[in-house]
């Protein structure tokens, strides 16, 4: 008699998704723009989200990013937080961007057991697990999630200031530091969303 055919192991590379659907993916968006807050969002995605199409932000054209976020949204426990111009002026951008994402996390109708957030640093939430991963945004699909809605919604607002100041183009360049921005800086100079700690706005 042949021997007993063992169980295989379960998959250990699950996931995170999978793992716990109390989970929080958190990322932020605006970093490096020269203008208006800081974004981050918090997302806890429903078990039954198709997260086939959920993909770091960056990777998707503008209507993708659109129609997942609206997905993401009806399919999600998703908040927005937010750090202004002129805070991330007083605490510096690094700090700024830690308090925009706490307040995502504290707006989230449920509390998440676990915390993911893209990066190397998380903001300081007791009583909460969170890690921090590197590229996060490219592995961890509620990671993903949140840098859509994030991207979307600073989007939405840059494109809205555009309006009202359309001679620095931030519809095109939402306030990053494009050779046709600078140029218009140097024209017209500066106005109160520009962040005035940031190179080149501080010279």
């Amino acid at each position: 008699m042949g021997r007993p055919k063992k169980n295989k192991k379960k998959n250990s590379n699950i996931k995170a998704s999978n793992l716990n659907k109390s989970i929080a993916g958190v990322d932020e968006v605006g970093r490096g723009s020269l203008i208006g807050p800081v974004y981050a969002a918090a997302v806890i995605l429903n078990e039954s989200c198709n997260l086939r199409n959920i993909k770091d932000s960056k990777t998707l054209s503008k209507k993708k990013r659109e129609l997942l976020s609206n997905y993401i949204k009806k399919n999600s426990i998703w908040a927005i937080g937010k750090s202004s111009a002129k805070e991330i002026d007083k605490i510096n951008i690094l700090k700024a961007s830690l308090r925009a994402m706490e307040r995502a996390i504290k707006k989230l109708n449920k509390k998440p057991s676990r915390i993911l957030v893209d990066g190397n640093k998380v903001p300081n939430i007791k009583k909460i697990e969170m890690k921090a991963i590197i590229k996060g945004d490219q592995k961890i699909p509620e990671i993903s999630a949140a840098s859509i809605i994030a991207k979307v919604s600073r989007d939405k607002y840059i494109i809205s200031l555009a309006r009202k100041y359309s001679n620095y183009f931030w519809n095109k360049n939402f306030g990053y530091a494009t050779k046709e921005h600078i140029r218009a800086i140097k024209k017209y100079g500066i106005n109160k969303h520009y962040r005035k700690t940031f190179t080149p706005i501080k010279k």
